[in-house]
């Protein structure tokens, strides 16, 4: 393995946070697969796809970097109980946010073909937030607008 300079460390590092926050959209999509009601149905399993494709393509990506993916955790927490559809749809948006915020670290790090990939999957999922919520930001994906770090929901038991 070669050795890598600052820059890509932190695309790589940045990578790594993108996959790890797909890995917990694709386990939250289904969470929210299984508490959504019949007329979202079909928008929940379009976001699941589309993350389980992200999730590929991030992986891939971090091989050509000459590193191993991280794996999926087992489970994740949830930060509250998704229980009706309401619920399912608050954390559809809520997971489509926290996906953001990992993408735009993405698209500070990374340059060329990397940045285009992540400055989609940044578009993609603040529309899909919006699509959800009803409510958009003006920038979406930035930490500074929101009261609390970026994380990348949900977190791992």
């Amino acid at each position: 393995m070669s050795k890598r300079n600052k820059t890509e460390e932190a695309e790589l590092k940045a990578l790594q946070a993108a996959l790890g926050a797909e890995h917990a959209a694709v386990y939250g999509y289904g969470v929210v697969g299984a508490r959504i009601g019949a007329a979202r149905q079909g928008d929940a399993r379009s976001a699941y796809d589309a993350h389980r494709a992200r999730r590929d393509t991030l992986a891939r990506a971090v091989k050509d970097m000459g590193d191993a993916p991280r794996a999926a955790s087992a489970a994740y927490m949830l930060p509250f109980p998704v229980t009706d559809t309401a619920a399912a749809i608050r954390f559809a948006a809520e997971l489509e946010e926290r996906v953001a915020d990992v993408y735009s670290d993405l698209v500070r790090a990374a340059t060329g073909d990397r940045r285009r990939m992540a400055a989609g999957a940044l578009r993609e999922a603040a529309v899909r937030a919006v699509r959800w919520s009803g409510e958009s930001v003006a920038f979406p994906g930035l930490a500074e607008r929101a009261a609390t770090p970026s994380p990348t929901a949900p977190s791992p038991t």
